[in-house]
């Protein structure tokens, strides 16, 4: 069995995975989910260090592939720290994508909206400047 991992999940990769892949769970964030989902890919052997077809040479070095177990055709992009055992979710990747979004764009733009973090990306940054 393979080692456990802690998961972090960065702001571009929830937003991919909003719009390509949607929640199962129904909630508004979707970091838990894609960390559990990461989690049990990797736990079930599911990693690759073999690019998807397509991907470019620049962000293959250094990358882990991911495959999810839900949805077969969505990938995880991962850079992984071996010493602490940490994998980072950059982005996500489908290899086989048959019609439409499962998500339509009018719902991921009204998300949005209310995401700050998508709105004003230093906000959270500037705040934490300020107060000390």
């Amino acid at each position: 069995m393979t080692e456990g991992v802690t998961v972090a999940v960065t702001d571009h990769a929830v937003e991919r995975f909003r719009q390509r892949v949607g929640t199962r769970h129904g909630g508004f964030d979707v970091r838990p989910e894609i960390a559990g989902r990461v989690s049990s890919a990797w736990a079930a052997g599911r990693a690759s260090d073999a690019p998807p077809p397509g991907a470019s040479e620049a962000a293959v070095r250094g990358s882990v592939y991911i495959r999810d177990l839900v949805d077969r055709g969505v990938i995880f992009v991962c850079r992984h720290d071996r010493s602490s055992r940490e994998l980072l979710v950059v982005t996500l990747w489908e290899d086989a994508r048959y019609g439409r979004p499962r998500v339509d764009q009018r719902f991921t733009d009204a998300l949005k909206q209310d995401d700050h973090a998508l709105v004003d990306p230093g906000r959270r940054w500037r705040e934490r400047r300020d107060r000390g």
